[in-house]
């Protein structure tokens, strides 16, 4: 009890120092892991409704945030890490904005998003009772290298959840983990509906896929199935309610794209597992509804009376959702790249991207470490680019300046995202990092 006590007090106060600073939430969690390496553990250990873990490739803080608010809605008190800092440490670090200094965690259940690989190092100190395994694709080359790596992740922190696993259907990578499960752990699935399979190499990466023999399992109760109405309002059904009772929509989200609807869908899935028959739809409706879009990912600011869209970009899935979900609309565009640890050292992935709709407008500006090779690269698919500044700060400056009466459209990649929202955030007054603006 000495021990936890000691290690919640300095790791409060290195909490303190380190948003004071600017800086991230590594050094708490190191702190407190130094003190008392038991401390996760014992801080998650007697929530009465589990641990829920989030993680795959794309889509991790969106979907946790839609699982979050989902859970709330209903009624639950849930602890996660909302700043998407979804390191082991950074789970600690948030741990300590809410526990008492006797080490209580005043929680019904945890939702937490971890990155891939840093899940198994969760895993070895607490079990998640529940696991979302969203997809698997290419991404940060130099940390991850094959996709079968990634895919060799998920399945080992499947193996390690004790009560239930929710799966892709849709991802022969991630479908495929439901054959590895312990016994007793139960699995359901979502994935899009049968009338829209044309469209799943929006969400994937299909040439990786070309020469594989998967079919998808069959649809079981309990497994939730995107069915979108349009381009903004869509449902999601379940097996178990032929009649269409247990559909929850139509609904429109504040956040755009087929990814976005289709990260809803996993988030309701799980959620109708986890809450079983206190599941509402109209409540689910309400809340997935409200959910802002988080920092960065798709997030629209108000840029001195005009919008501006802030679309994280980090691997070629994930860029081609972004294009199909963004790029259709000619606003002003600035393409921002860095090649830093969080982003992955290899860039090489921008190659596998069709920039083709962007060329109707043009790019106004390339900015960030890689900006001229940004540009080079947007050259050989035939989009024009204006200018080329790498400095952050400067290329910000210029564009909005440039196109201070339209709306524009930055795609970045994580670190250089997270240097211009702190920018923007300084210049209009924006919520911080891992909050939502006042309604």
């Amino acid at each position: 009890m000495l021990r936890t006590a000691a290690a919640v007090l300095a790791g409060k106060s290195a909490r303190v120092a380190t948003r004071l600073r600017g800086g991230g939430s590594a050094l708490p969690g190191l702190v407190v892991e130094k003190i008392d390496p038991r401390f996760l553990s014992q801080a998650l250990a007697d929530l009465p409704q589990g641990i829920v873990v989030v993680t795959g490739t794309n889509g991790k803080t969106t979907t946790t945030k839609m699982l979050v608010a989902l859970l709330r809605a209903h009624g639950l008190r849930v602890f996660t890490n909302p700043t998407g800092s979804n390191f082991t440490r950074g789970v600690i670090s948030s741990v300590l904005g809410e526990i008492s200094l006797k080490g209580g965690l005043d929680a019904d259940i945890a939702v937490l998003e971890l990155d891939e690989a840093h899940s198994l190092h969760f895993a070895k100190v607490v079990k998640p009772t529940h696991a979302l395994l969203l997809n698997v694709a290419r991404d940060q080359l130099d940390r991850f290298a094959e996709i079968d790596y990634t895919a060799k992740l998920l399945a080992q922190l499947a193996e390690q959840t004790t009560q239930g696993v929710v799966l892709n259907r849709d991802d022969s990578f991630v479908a495929r983990i439901a054959g590895r499960l312990a016994d007793g752990v139960e699995v359901s699935y979502f994935g899009v509906d049968e009338t829209i399979a044309d469209r799943l190499g929006e969400l994937m990466e299909q040439d990786v896929r070309s020469d594989d023999d998967f079919v998808a399992p069959l649809v079981g109760p309990g497994d939730g199935l995107l069915k979108p109405l349009d381009e903004r309002r869509f449902l999601v059904t379940f097996a178990d309610r032929a009649d269409g009772s247990g559909n929850v929509g139509p609904m429109q989200m504040r956040q755009h794209g087929l990814a976005a609807m289709i990260n809803a869908t996993a988030a309701t899935s799980m959620a109708r597992r986890l809450l079983g028959d206190a599941f509402r739809g109209e409540t689910a409706v309400t809340a997935l509804e409200a959910v802002q879009p988080p920092f960065g990912r798709g997030e629209v600011i108000d840029a001195g009376g005009t919008e501006l869209e802030l679309v994280l970009v980090k691997n070629p899935a994930g860029f081609t959702v972004a294009l199909s979900t963004y790029g259709g609309r000619p606003v002003a565009s600035m393409v921002a790249i860095n090649d830093n640890y969080a982003d992955g050292r290899d860039v090489s992935w921008l190659y596998d991207v069709n920039f083709a709709s962007l060329r109707e407008r043009g790019v106004e500006l390339t900015s960030g470490v890689r900006a001229y090779d940004m540009a080079l690269r947007l050259a050989y698919d035939g989009v024009a680019v204006r200018a080329v500044e790498p400095d952050l700060h400067a290329a910000l400056d210029r564009f909005l300046a440039e196109h201070a009466d339209e709306p524009k459209r930055i795609f970045c990649t994580y670190t250089a995202m997270m240097t211009l929202r702190r920018t923007l955030a300084e210049r209009y007054d924006l919520p911080d990092f891992g909050e939502d603006a006042a309604e």
